[in-house]
């Protein structure tokens, strides 16, 4: 497929491109928007072919293909932000190119080449241009890279054929509220098996989320309502890992130290990464990756989930068993998530000077 379709309907419209989208930009969530084009490369052979832009929204795949049937495939998730000036960022691409990368190499798939990778990310969103929610609005364009495994097959092995993609979306908060405090519980589910693919952005492991995620939204405890669970470790069940899809932070009581966790079955986060750099560099902040135990919370006076999706959302309190452990606030986000929050916005929208790379102009 290409962008010269043979359904000429799917075509965008030329003039019709250039102006803005119809939508509020205001009341943008986090659900899919069908944009004007996407990008599809296919691996055979034992190499990519050429990547094009098409119309068409709708994969076709052979009914063996392995991604259907053993789950082989990957994703990334990542934003491009309207600046004041009317320019577009793109923030760390080449972050997210170097995880799906790993993630590829896990599940035995071919690596999509960092180039091969940031370009289809700039033709993508410099096709759908208007659809970046424009400077103020709060949303960004979000894109969804993936590599999955195609081609005739019913064996458990990998593909003969792969393909990698790109489409994008408009997107506002991923919690409902944006930078509000939201409380969540833990979970007696794991997110990933010890040794297993939570170290990969790969679907399975969001699959197995979808019950104990339910489940928490579901839950109240004592008039409290939860966005989502907090993961631990799998091995002890002592230890956080994860907020749902999001990587997990705190800030010590004394505010000097910015806490996250490390294990084998995490999967690293960009945002976290630029957070624990901008903790350091910019609020001057100690940074420590380590284990963070469930049962000694009161060191901590705030805590955030993070994430490409998430961006920061202040953690309000945690359910564990029958103790709920409030952090800085159940309605008011702490100081330091906030100077957190803003420095890592303004870089993303082009506010604040971006520490070298970190931006890729579109």
């Amino acid at each position: 497929m290409d962008a010269t379709h043979p359904d000429a309907s799917l075509a965008p419209d030329p003039v019709q491109a250039r102006q803005q989208a119809d939508i509020d930009w205001n009341e943008l969530g986090f659900s899919y928007i069908r944009t004007d084009l996407r990008y599809l490369a296919h691996w055979r052979g034992g190499e990519w072919s050429g990547g094009t832009l098409t119309a068409d929204n709708v994969l076709h795949i052979a009914e063996g293909s392995t991604a259907l049937h053993y789950g082989q495939q990957c994703f990334e998730g990542l934003k491009a932000y309207r600046s004041a000036d009317g320019s577009i960022n793109l923030f760390r691409p080449d972050q997210n190119a170097a995880r799906m990368a790993r993630s590829c190499a896990r599940l035995l798939m071919p690596e999509v080449p960092e180039e091969m990778f940031v370009e289809a990310c700039r033709q993508v969103v410099a096709a759908n241009e208007r659809f970046v929610p424009p400077h103020g609005t709060g949303g960004a364009l979000y894109l969804r890279p993936f590599v999955i495994g195609v081609g005739d097959n019913i064996g458990v092995r990998t593909a003969p054929e792969f393909i990698f993609s790109v489409f994008c979306v408009p997107v506002g908060p991923y919690f409902k509220g944006g930078l509000t405090p939201h409380n969540f519980v833990t979970s007696q589910y794991d997110r990933a098996a010890p040794n297993g693919t939570g170290a990969a952005k790969v679907g399975g492991n969001y699959a197995a989320s979808l019950l104990p995620g339910a489940q928490a939204k579901a839950a109240q405890e004592s008039g409290r309502h939860f966005a989502d669970v907090i993961y631990l470790d799998p091995t002890t069940h002592t230890k956080i890992e994860e907020v749902g899809a999001a990587n997990f932070f705190a800030i010590t009581r004394d505010g000097r130290r910015f806490v996250t966790p490390k294990s084998p079955s995490i999967l690293e986060s960009i945002t976290k990464y630029s957070l624990l750099h901008l903790a350091e560099h910019r609020l001057g902040l100690e940074v420590e990756e380590g284990d963070v135990y469930i049962g000694d919370l009161g060191q901590f006076g705030e805590a955030g989930a993070c994430g490409t999706a998430a961006v920061i959302t202040p953690i309000g309190g945690i359910q564990h068993g029958d103790d709920f452990h409030v952090f800085y606030s159940e309605t008011e986000v702490g100081p330091v998530t906030r100077r957190l929050y803003d420095e890592l916005v303004g870089i993303q929208f082009g506010e604040r000077p971006a520490p070298d790379g970190w931006i890729v102009k579109v």
